[in-house]
């Protein structure tokens, strides 16, 4: 059952997906119309599950579920992955690339392999302040707060020089 993102609770689960590239504005509004179309399907057990879906910067979707009455299941969370295998076939997109980190530069999304960061980091391309992404929150207020962070703030420190952090 698709319910509006703001009207569920704050502690309503969310998983994070990011596009290895932006949507077009065609593409968003197709993957948004199939996503509020599997929202309204999506249950677990039977159960109609109370869910959402928020589209952000053309290249992060966040999947919402109310667990109040009743609760993802393996099954029907692995029918959640489906969709997104689905949407990334037709459009050509990789929502499962864990290698790549995404950064807000000039308010434009940049992704970044793991394996440039430590040099980013360390010639001062990127710098310790520089906004990302936590795609571990795990509920709805935790997205809210912690989603959009920064470098120095977030499991990245571990790339930054020691004497760049400013914490």
């Amino acid at each position: 059952m698709y319910i509006p993102f703001e009207k569920l609770p704050p502690q309503s689960r969310v998983w994070v997906y990011q596009a290895d590239r932006s949507f077009s504005p065609d593409e968003e509004k197709s993957v948004s119309e199939m996503l509020a179309d599997f929202c309204s399907r999506w249950e677990a057990h039977g159960y109609p599950l109370k869910t959402s879906f928020k589209i952000e910067f053309s290249r992060f979707i966040i999947l919402c579920v109310d667990e109040s009455s009743a609760g993802a299941s393996g099954c029907s969370i692995d029918g959640s992955v489906r969709v997104l295998k689905g949407l990334g076939n037709q459009f050509n997109i990789n929502f499962f690339d864990r290698t790549k980190v995404a950064f807000l530069v000039n308010g434009e999304i940049e992704t970044y392999s793991l394996n440039q960061l430590r040099s980013l980091f360390e010639s001062a391309i990127l710098k310790p302040s520089i906004q990302t992404f936590n795609s571990l929150v795990a509920t709805k207020a935790e997205w809210e707060t912690n989603w959009k962070t920064t470098a120095e703030k977030s499991w990245l420190i571990k790339y930054l020089p020691k004497d760049a952090l400013s914490v």
